[in-house]
């Protein structure tokens, strides 16, 4: 990690990329717009795929169960391999990203996502199956670090505004793949295999805009110091080593990431059964959990935008923990019933990812403390959000109904509140573990 930290601040310093237009500049600023463009085209593109290996899933799961014979606990398994992957992978981003460059290693995530989607449904069996599906949550988990890593390198002062063009493209994919999955499963022979493998397609055009910019590593302007930064600085003038454990704000930020995260992939993998379960038609069940995956797409621009205007982002962890109580409370007591009104309540709630997102490059001054945060945090959180999917399938199987795993889901969201509000306060985790230093 101490490598990813000298590998950022030696790419960080002011260049040309940095100097205003001037007359003389024309085919290097043409140069510097044209490569702007293929980022965010390449961004948007990579957040598309980022989510359909797992709710084109969760819409064929009975379909995926009954073809492979697993029962509820192995189906719980399942839904508990994305977390596993992300946590696994997620942390060996940073070390790749040094060596490589995030583009390349993004790159190189869109190629293995489009190679699992591939396999995975014609491999046979559920081992080959899970083994799979872990290639393209492999790439999804290298591409999950190094987004945010890239905005704020290519794009410093537009961390809000990309970041919410970031997560409206990602829910985008989400929703899209999960109302769709079922429909065109349909239209090309009913096979649950090729339901799954289509959105193969969908990741291979999305490695084209990766290829010109995998030898591109910056230089971006380095970010200026917090006030009172340079009290930290070693005697060199360096700024000291992050150790990113002694700081609160990272574990607590952690913590919610994976909370959120737990209820994130009970959703994806587990919603569209619930609806199903109480009487709601297959493509009924996939629309629904499009709907929820869906509200990401215009609150995860507004969201992040507030988020960066506001000192604490505590009210806005209240106002999505309060929705998703009252959509889960709904989906215990009505879930045939209210099924669209919980399906927009759990969306809202869903949108705690954007907001975990946004936090992570704003709780770091540099883009050394960024690459750092963003690993430490989602590898910690993913391996939090681990037990939930796998707990709510042994729940269902055993209990026999829903009621047991819909109060887990609403008993995780307290914490989830408490821990947000925590990594919601206006500090830095350069300061935090300088000053516990």
């Amino acid at each position: 990690m101490m490598g990813v930290m000298e590998a950022e601040e030696t790419t960080m310093t002011t260049s040309a990329s940095a100097r205003p237009t001037e007359p003389g500049d024309g085919p290097a600023n043409r140069t510097r717009a044209w490569t702007t463009r293929l980022f965010v085209v390449g961004i948007l593109l990579a957040a598309v795929n980022l989510r359909p290996a797992i709710t084109s899933l969760g819409a064929l799961l009975e379909e995926v169960r009954d073809g492979l014979g697993m029962s509820g606990s192995v189906a719980g398994l399942l839904t508990s391999v994305p977390p596993f992957c992300f946590a696994v992978f997620g942390v060996m981003a940073p070390r790749f990203a040094r060596r490589f460059g995030p583009p390349a290693v993004v790159c190189a995530g869109m190629a293995a996502i489009t190679a699992g989607l591939l396999v995975r449904p014609y491999v046979g069996g559920t081992a080959g199956f899970l083994a799979g599906s872990a290639l393209a949550l492999m790439g999804i988990a290298v591409s999950n670090v190094l987004m945010p890593v890239i905005v704020k390198r290519w794009f410093p002062d537009r961390v809000g505004s990309m970041t919410g063009l970031y997560s409206m493209a990602l829910a985008a994919g989400t929703s899209v793949a999960a109302a769709v999955t079922v429909p065109v499963t349909d239209a090309l022979g009913g096979r649950w295999q090729t339901g799954l493998a289509v959105w193969a397609g969908l990741a291979a055009a999305a490695i084209l805009p990766w290829i010109p910019l995998v030898r591109d590593r910056g230089p971006v302007p380095a970010p200026r110091p917090a006030a009172g930064a340079r009290a930290h600085d070693g005697p060199d003038g360096r700024p000291p080593a992050l150790r990113i454990t002694r700081s609160r704000t990272a574990w607590a930020l952690a913590v919610f990431f994976g909370l959120q995260a737990t209820a994130a992939y009970i959703t994806m993998g587990w919603m569209a059964q619930i609806f199903r379960d109480a009487g709601v038609a297959a493509g009924t069940a996939g629309l629904l959990l499009a709907v929820t995956m869906v509200m990401g797409v215009p609150l995860a621009f507004v969201i992040p935008r507030v988020a960066t205007r506001l000192p604490h982002q505590g009210p806005i962890v209240i106002a999505l923990g309060v929705c998703g109580l009252a959509g889960y409370a709904g989906l215990w007591a009505a879930p045939a019933a209210g099924a669209w009104a919980w399906a927009l309540l759990l969306g809202v709630s869903n949108c705690a990812f954007p907001l975990a997102l946004t936090m992570v490059g704003m709780r770091s001054r540099t883009g050394a403390g960024v690459v750092q945060l963003s690993a430490f945090a989602q590898s910690v959180g993913y391996l939090i959000s681990i037990p939930g999917p796998l707990l709510v399938g042994v729940l269902y199987q055993h209990s026999g109904g829903w009621g047991l795993p819909i109060a887990l889901m609403i008993g995780l969201m307290i914490p989830q509140m408490a821990v947000g509000i925590l990594a919601g306060r206006d500090r830095t985790v350069e300061d935090e573990a300088a000053a516990a230093a």
